[in-house]
């Protein structure tokens, strides 16, 4: 490297350059650093002797610059055994993670609650370790601290304070939610204009209730206690808020406090809440029918007024949906019957048709006006008369096998479609009950096929609506992420606090995966969950001592996103000590924009 001078008519600046061949063998410079104007030299190195020190700092980067590049040999011997006990493979994908983690600042919030609580413990070491094991080696707290042994830097705290930083997690629990979005908007804009919710449960291994710990509606039918977690995301995905409650808890009656913490400690007022039918009782609409708030529901069309369900399943009055217009999705000028549609021709178009209607509730006599908005669409009928017929012949076997006296579990059971007859023809007890296939149930759900209602009292058009409504996979695939990949049940804790803060670490966990997916899936193409995730638990390094690091992972696609979103690169041959450091250093600074 040399010292560059370049002088103009207003100033004379100074530069460090560099001698480099390109790839077809020219000779070529670039420039290293600008070192500035000649105020700025004696400045930075001085005002004595300041050419001097500028030279020997270009000395030091050139040597630090031939080191970098240096060929390394490397001798081994067969005769000499490895060390017992000594640790040579150590995994480096969670300095991606690692990166976002410092990005949204958790280290700082880390370093608030330890200086309110003056613990003794690392708690910021404590909770990345949580972090980035749930993601890349999912298990209990225990086996969470032996696997952080294989990060290139690991926590030296014991399961005791790992235990204790739980409890206080815990305590601090609404506080890091709305610290860790109050962050996030600072890289980059929240699409959380609108906003999905929906909840689900985890069960534990434990057959005993106690707190949180409570039997309920198993949504993998499991015999066990459970406990219910409700979850809000934004339009892309990435969670905004949690809340943990009693596995006996009714859903809809945890939308309204969970809001109130939106609106107390996350200053989120004007926003739509999006929910399925589960959690559509008019008691939550009538909640989010106030000030700048309003709601998106599926609306069950089983459950409505006579006149309204008339209404919803006539065949002709229905306009079609291209949400391939030029300004967003639209409605079709033409009206159609369904019964003169070709049901091949028009398979995948969706139909529409939408009213205003009034709905008073029965305990305090408000009266509500929504919109009922009703879509069908034929290769969803095709798909709900598929699903029918396999329930049925499950029903029909069950019959056959002597198994149809059991109780109807569930809404999906088979056994909603059989029908038990105690009585003889001519009205007399029967000695044996005789089931057979209930024709009349089964017309009467074909009369829903391929239907589907929302309601929601916003004015924008019926397409955005649908459009809208149909992004709450986002947030059933966030509950698959926790469930599957991060392994959040079963549970093993026992008490209240520490089951809170297993799943705060699950959602800071999930908020970490979905930003850097955001930052890899940039481009173009697009990485599933399992290949990110596979990715980095395999981006495995073989230390060599004294020298540095060997890359021992595949070079893909992939792994040169991830490197190139996060702006460091470790698949040279060998990363050199100095270098790991760097990089390491350079994944805990937070002045990246998303």
């Amino acid at each position: 490297m040399k010292l560059t001078i370049s002088k103009s008519k207003n100033a004379t600046l100074y530069y460090v350059q560099k001698s480099y061949r390109t790839e077809t063998g020219k000779s070529s410079t670039k420039t290293v650093e600008r070192l500035g104007t000649a105020d700025e030299l004696r400045a930075r190195f001085g005002e004595e002797n300041t050419m001097d020190a500028v030279k020997a700092y270009i000395r030091e980067l050139t040597r630090a610059d031939r080191e970098e590049n240096r060929d390394v040999e490397i001798k081994l011997s067969q005769r000499r055994t490895i060390s017992k006990g000594e640790r040579r493979s150590y995994n480096g994908g969670y300095l991606f993670l690692q990166k976002v983690y410092h990005e949204l600042g958790l280290d700082r919030i880390c370093k608030r609650i330890e200086k309110k609580y003056r613990n003794r413990y690392d708690l910021n070491s404590i909770l990345q370790m949580l972090l980035y094991t749930r993601i890349l080696y999912p298990g209990s707290k225990q086996s969470s601290l032996e696997e952080s042994r294989r990060f290139i830097e690991h926590s030296d705290a014991d399961i005791h304070q790992v235990y204790r930083a739980l409890s206080l997690l815990a305590q601090e629990s609404d506080a890091i939610q709305a610290a860790v979005y109050r962050n996030s908007r600072k890289l980059g804009a929240r699409r959380d204009r609108v906003i999905y919710y929906d909840c689900t449960n985890y069960y534990f291994e434990s057959e005993e209730e106690c707190g949180l710990r409570q039997y309920g509606h198993s949504k993998e039918n499991r015999p066990n206690p459970i406990v219910q977690m409700g979850l809000f995301t934004d339009m892309d995905g990435i969670p905004l808020a949690f809340c943990i409650n009693p596995g006996n808890t009714a859903e809809t009656a945890t939308l309204k406090p969970l809001e109130e913490k939106l609106r107390e400690k996350f200053g989120l007022s004007k926003v739509v809440v999006c929910t399925d039918g589960g959690l559509s009782s008019y008691e939550n609409r009538m909640n989010d029918h106030v000030g700048e708030r309003a709601f998106i529901t599926v609306q069950s069309l089983k459950k409505l007024e006579g006149h309204l369900q008339e209404w919803a399943l006539r065949t002709d009055g229905w306009r079609t949906v291209n949400f391939n217009g030029k300004e967003g999705p639209e409605l079709s000028e033409e009206e159609y019957d369904l019964r003169e549609v070709n049901p091949e021709e028009y398979a995948d178009r969706l139909f529409c048709r939408e009213r205003w209607i009034k709905t008073r509730l029965g305990k305090t006599g408000e009266e509500l006006e929504q919109r009922l908005i009703v879509t069908f669409s034929f290769k969803y009928r095709n798909y709900l008369r598929y699903v029918r017929g396999e329930q049925i012949a499950r029903a029909e076997g069950l019959i056959n096998g002597g198994r149809a006296g059991r109780a109807v579990k569930g809404q999906n059971d088979p056994r909603r479609f059989i029908r038990c007859e105690n009585c003889t023809a001519d009205g007399e007890l029967a000695q044996y009950s005789s089931y057979s296939i209930n024709q009349e149930m089964i017309d009467q759900e074909s009369r829903f096929d391929g239907f589907y209602g929302i309601c929601t009292d916003l004015e924008d058009s019926a397409p955005e609506i649908i459009r809208t409504n149909g992004g709450r996979w986002i947030i059933e695939d966030c509950f698959r992420i926790t469930k599957t990949d991060f392994e959040a049940r079963p549970v093993f804790l026992r008490r209240d606090d520490r089951i809170t803060a297993h799943f705060l670490t699950c959602f800071l966990a999930l908020i970490l995966y979905r930003y850097l997916a955001r930052k890899v899936n940039r481009g173009g193409r697009h990485f599933s969950t399992g290949e990110i995730i596979g990715t980095l638990r395999e981006m495995n390094f073989l230390c060599i001592s004294g020298e540095g690091y060997i890359p021992t992972y595949m070079r893909t696609d992939l792994t040169n996103n991830l490197h190139g979103s996060a702006g460091f690169r470790t698949d040279s041959q060998i990363v050199s000590r100095q270098k790991m450091k760097s990089i390491i250093s350079m994944t805990k600074k937070s002045y990246s924009v998303l």
